[in-house]
């Protein structure tokens, strides 16, 4: 159901280079929602750390909402940074488990899965140690 990695690298570190990751990969960040701050504001104590990016690849996104506006209520897809007991996680829903929820996701599966791909080596990437110069 989910993508995820873990990885040693400082929280900010990862956002900048899961922001990187996806433009990349011919995405565009939408919006980035620090949950955080956002609870914190909202007088609700949160003391986790969570950025989620919204990302979309518009082409793709066209692709699947001509064949079914519905799907519009499960985009933009979303990937997560947060932390979990000292590390960071960079996780992702897969689409082609969400497009299973879907009346006639079967047409659309080959988009699900290009999508999946490119998430899942956005964070792929996104975790792997950095390359020193």
């Amino acid at each position: 159901m989910l993508h995820s990695r873990t990885t040693d690298q400082p929280f900010d570190t990862v956002v900048d280079r899961l922001t990187e990751a996806v433009a990349n990969h011919q995405f565009g960040v939408i919006e980035t929602i620090d949950l955080q701050k956002k609870m914190n504001a909202k007088g609700v104590p949160f003391d986790a750390r969570c950025t989620i990016l919204e990302v979309c690849n518009p082409k793709q996104a066209q692709s699947v909402l001509e064949k079914n506006m519905s799907i519009s209520t499960a985009l933009p897809c979303r990937i997560s940074v947060y932390e979990d007991r000292g590390s960071v996680v960079v996780a992702t829903a897969l689409p082609t488990v969400l497009l299973g929820l879907y009346d006639d996701s079967d047409s659309m599966q080959a988009t699900a899965r290009e999508v999946e791909t490119a998430l899942t080596e956005i964070i792929d990437e996104t975790c792997e140690p950095e390359k020193s110069s």
